[in-house]
């Protein structure tokens, strides 16, 4: 099979402020991702990079820190090839005169001529208020003929509705939506993007996409490890603010939307938006039966006896955040409605995975029944996304041998073993679309005020000191909570 990939696109020159550039975000997945678009010639040569923090460096002792924290994860060709392009300017942003100085920085910097620019800020979620107003107020989020202006927001988007419209009031202020890219990583990964070609490329799947055929689709992501040194944020936030409000909900949309008419941007996230708008409210008076809350205990992983959440550093003795959820929700809309979609996601698992399950329904009438048996297992499509970016469909056949009996087989595609061509990793592949301002994989306003609207009631309740669902806990190392098993 040939391959109609057209070429990469080249990217204009830009300057790339990067708030935070001191931080652990900075270090361990901007950089790297810079460094890969470097090595694949994505980067223009006239780009160059503006890094921003309040530690008082100058830029060659910012290069030194890059140099030490870097070395391990960057070949030294890479770090040739990037480090020249740095300049580090320190800077307060509670300073009246920060968005003067930045100014003054980006000023010599389009000394030899004019270059987009692209804002990422990788600070704490609470900083993002203030460094928009510093940069809109300084007037640095208005574009000219010839120069684009773009700023980035990593989730979580808010802690809640009402925060998160806070949020979009401030950037919506000084920013057009088109200047704002709202970054899931996951949304980066092959496999997840696959889905829509998988669906509306092929004609095999799409026409039993739907209500008829398909019984249920079950999202999960599972995760080995425990919360580490994020006590601090985990614990005001939980699972379902951490990873329903964005990536499960996110895989959802590309799991229920309708077809856009053309491949744009635009259309693309109308169409996922439809699919929030769809969203069932979760009746509060059944809540338990559509979730089912957990958090990770003691136990064992990799061979190690690990804490329990509550013996985590940091965490609170009576802490009742949630660590894990199964969620199931429906859609009400022709396509779907009847079909639930089943989301799971949680912490200290016994193994790390995330993946989309289709189970179709069993054939209505079983002709191998005197041999077989009532039942024939139903067909699985499988969508690996981590660690195993694969695609796998299971179907019924022939066993071997001279007897009738029906046997399981897999058919697979890996893109571990596919065409040996280069490729981006998540952050690489998102900053990329940053500088070349494709918003597909980006969330916008809408859809993150829709999924707000849905979970917050659910949030509400589950904060709620007198009304909180039950909160099962398990083993470190193990399958999750027993109720969710059964779910």
């Amino acid at each position: 099979m040939t391959s109609s990939c057209p070429p990469p696109i080249q990217a204009a020159p830009v300057n790339l402020v990067v708030f935070g550039a001191t931080g652990d975000l900075a270090m361990r997945k901007i950089y790297p991702a810079l460094a890969s678009l470097c090595k694949n010639g994505l980067l223009s040569r006239d780009s160059r990079i503006l890094a921003v923090g309040r530690k008082d460096f100058s830029t060659r002792q910012y290069a030194r820190l890059l140099d030490e924290k870097l070395a391990a994860a960057i070949p030294q060709a890479c770090m040739d090839d990037l480090v020249p392009r740095i300049s580090y300017l320190s800077l307060d942003p509670d300073d009246p005169e920060s968005g003067l100085a930045l100014s003054l920085a980006l000023g010599e910097l389009d000394e030899e001529s004019p270059k987009n620019r692209l804002f990422y800020l990788a600070v704490p979620p609470g900083a993002y208020i203030p460094l928009a107003t510093m940069l809109g107020e300084a007037g640095l989020g208005r574009e000219e003929e010839d120069r684009s202006v773009s700023i980035v927001v990593e989730k979580p988007f808010g802690r809640d509705l009402p925060t998160a419209q806070e949020l979009d009031t401030v950037l919506h202020r000084y920013f057009k939506e088109r200047q704002i890219f709202r970054i899931d990583h996951y949304m980066a990964k092959e496999t997840v993007q696959n889905v829509l070609l998988l669906r509306f490329a092929n004609a095999l799947f799409e026409p039993v996409w739907n209500r008829r055929y398909i019984d249920h689709i079950r999202i999960t992501a599972a995760e080995t490890l425990g919360i580490g040194h994020r006590a601090g944020f985990y614990d005001q936030a939980g699972v379902l603010r951490d990873m329903f409000q964005n990536h499960m909900m996110m895989l959802l949309s590309l799991c229920a939307m309708e077809p856009p008419s053309v491949f744009k941007a635009e259309l693309v996230r109308d169409e996922r938006s439809k699919v929030f708008r769809a969203l069932r409210p979760l009746d509060l008076e059944r809540l338990d039966e559509q979730l089912i809350l957990g958090q990770y205990g003691p136990g064992m992983a990799d061979g190690q006896a690990v804490p329990g959440y509550l013996q985590e550093p940091g965490v609170p003795a009576d802490s009742t955040t949630p660590t894990f959820a199964w969620l199931k929700v429906y859609l009400d809309n022709w396509r779907w409605q009847g079909v639930p979609f089943h989301l799971c996601s949680g912490k200290r698992l016994e193994a790390k995975h995330t993946e989309i399950s289709v189970q179709f329904k069993s054939v209505p009438v079983s002709m191998f029944r005197k041999t077989e048996g009532d039942i024939v297992p139903p067909n699985r499509l499988v969508i690996g996304i981590h660690p195993h970016e694969v695609v796998r469909l299971e179907v019924q056949t022939k066993g071997q041998g001279s007897s009738l009996c029906l046997q399981g087989q897999s058919m697979e595609f890996s893109y571990g073993a596919g065409s040996g061509l280069g490729r981006l990793d998540d952050y690489a592949k998102v900053l990329l679309d940053c500088i070349t301002g494709d918003q597909t994989l980006f969330w916008r306003q809408d859809a993150v005020e829709l999924c707000w609207g849905f979970l917050t009631p659910i949030l509400d309740r589950c904060d709620c000191p007198d009304n909180k669902l039950p909160l099962h806990t398990y083993a470190a190392g193990g399958p999750g909570p027993k109720a969710a098993q059964r779910s």
